[in-house]
């Protein structure tokens, strides 16, 4: 167990998904498709909400640059898009190029957490309040968009941060296509379900994915629509449609829902730190298992997710 809380993060465990977005003067992009301003009634910090959504440094979905601008590039139901949010002032400004655009526009505010309910957390820990009090700006965002964060969750099963953020790298700018709009150099969209379906699979072996997962993205692109018909769905119940999936368990489904839902609720199971870490900060126990967080988590059930990123922005960790 020594070795066991050694500076290699997990997915889970990087800063709790917080993002370091610049505050800069955002310049204006050349003219997008359309453009939307919109102004929360909340503090909002673009680099815990959207945080999440970053699968490494060098991911070709997600940028976040020194004008304190952050661009994502989806595949959304209505074609592929390329998002850009600035805040200034208190106001959000969205512009959006592609098939997409409109899309990624109406659901800005979701995306930026205008679902969820800060309030329903009643924190019964001095360290949870405390962290509360300093991160007013963290809201759980709702992407509406299932397989942009499940893929690269089966693509992180069982192995290294580092591994699972190079083959989602590789994959996305071999096979996606260049993000539309005057988006930042070698962003892309996700491949298609049908492109993912047809890499070979030599590809997969150079990208460091072993046929478990590889097999696991395949059998989730064949029921593509199946799947992304879950965002309608309660989190728990698509969870269950997500698990129907070979391959795809708690710890995978819990990962794609707090994205694509703002599952307040659904806290990751089966992690190698996370535990430990929750174990820590709410008793002294760096050798808790899971059983033992989801013990220390019931006085927060709903909310289960929110007190887990809480203590992992809090900065209490084992040491």
């Amino acid at each position: 167990m020594a070795g066991r809380f050694t500076p290699r993060p997990t997915r889970t465990t990087v800063r709790g998904g917080h993002v370091a977005v610049p505050r800069g003067v955002p310049r204006q992009a050349p003219a997008p498709a359309r453009v939307r301003t919109w102004v929360p009634e909340w503090p909002l910090d673009l680099g815990l909400v959207l945080g999440p959504l970053r699968r490494g440094g060098g991911d070709p979905t997600f940028r976040a640059l020194p004008d304190g601008s952050v661009w994502r590039a989806s595949l959304t139901p209505a074609g592929p898009g390329t998002l850009r949010v600035t805040e200034r002032g208190g106001e959000i400004r969205g512009e959006a190029w592609g098939p997409g655009a409109d899309w990624l526009l109406d659901k800005l505010p979701e995306m930026l957490g205008a679902a969820d309910d800060p309030a329903a957390f009643e924190p019964r820990h001095r360290l949870l309040a405390h962290t509360r009090h300093r991160r007013p700006g963290l809201r759980l965002m709702r992407t509406g968009l299932v397989l942009e964060s499940l893929i690269p969750s089966i693509l992180e099963q069982k192995v290294t941060t580092g591994e699972a953020y190079r083959a989602w790298r590789l994959l996305v700018r071999k096979y996606g296509e260049p993000a539309p709009g005057p988006a930042p150099e070698r962003m892309s969209v996700m491949p298609a379900p049908r492109t993912w379906a047809l890499i070979p699979s030599w590809e997969w072996h150079r990208a460091g994915v072993d046929d478990k997962r590889a097999s696991t993205v395949l059998r989730a692109v064949r029921v593509a629509a199946r799947l992304e018909e879950a965002v309608g769905m309660p989190p728990e119940a698509a969870r269950e449609r997500l698990e129907l999936v070979s391959g795809i368990g708690v710890w995978t489904s819990a990962e794609t829902v707090q994205r694509s839902h703002g599952a307040a609720d659904a806290v990751t199971v089966g992690d190698l730190h996370l535990p430990g870490i929750v174990g820590w900060a709410l008793a002294g126990d760096r050798h808790a298992d899971d059983s033992v967080m989801l013990s220390l988590l019931e006085p927060y059930a709903g909310q289960r997710h929110r007190a887990a990123r809480l203590i992992l922005l809090s900065g209490r960790v084992p040491g």
